[in-house]
């Protein structure tokens, strides 16, 4: 799949016009209808700005479908603090994570 495809891919997963990842991008929507009627490549600034609508990273843009599992910013965040805490401290989001689960 290319990089253009993979655009439209992910804009219709997420029920996007072209106007609105311009928009969520930050990008003129001519900028973008001209990417994909002339079947040019993005610019790295311009597939970043991408990216950043999408709220994944360029990284996880060219991952591949198979080993792709997405994971937000705040997920990631949340990861991240969750992994500085002490077992005691990871116990106690467990439970009130289950417990929130459970209603």
């Amino acid at each position: 799949m290319n990089v253009l495809e993979k655009v439209k891919k992910l804009q219709e997963e997420r029920g996007w016009s072209t106007y609105k990842l311009a928009y969520e991008a930050g990008l003129t929507q001519s900028t973008l209808s001209n990417m994909f009627a002339r079947g040019t490549c993005p610019t790295v600034d311009t597939l970043e700005k991408i990216c950043e609508a999408f709220d994944i990273s360029l990284a996880e843009f060219f991952e591949s479908d198979e080993k792709k599992a997405h994971v937000s910013r705040e997920e990631l965040e949340l990861l991240n603090k969750y992994r500085a805490l002490t077992d005691k401290e990871k116990d106690a989001v467990k439970s009130m994570i289950n417990a929130l689960y459970q209603k």
